[in-house]
């Protein structure tokens, strides 16, 4: 019989993969995304200092407030135009995006294209 692999050890192999090829800098820091079942999360990371710079989510009060359902495209967006905002005030432009293995498609681009239209620049 063959087994199949879940879907989160897909996912990590992916990310795996993927934090191979890039990295945040001081410079360009990385933008890494997980979706949960329930909430969205972001985090703006320095890797040469392994430091968390701006991070947002679902769980903020300020995000939970404005939205009705936390595990949906409009959430997505939400957090995505958050942290955003808190880079920009940070001073950070530019960022490398890193989907965290995850298909890009649906609240993963939804949080990618609201962080563009902030100002945000990847």
């Amino acid at each position: 019989m063959v087994s199949k692999k879940s879907r989160t050890e897909v996912r990590l192999n992916k990310h795996r993969k993927l934090r191979n090829r890039f990295s945040g800098t001081a410079e360009r820091p990385r933008l890494a995304v997980f979706r949960s079942n329930n909430h969205m999360y972001a985090q703006i990371i320095d890797d040469t200092v392994g430091k968390t710079l701006v991070s947002a989510s679902t769980l903020d009060k300020e995000v939970k407030a404005e939205c009705e359902k936390t595990n949906n495209v409009e959430a997505a967006a939400l957090v995505g135009k958050v942290v955003a905002k808190k880079a920009l005030e940070k001073g950070i432009t530019t960022v490398v995006y890193d989907r965290g293995g995850f298909i890009y498609e649906g609240k993963i681009k939804a949080l990618a294209d609201a962080a563009r239209e902030a100002g945000l620049e990847f």
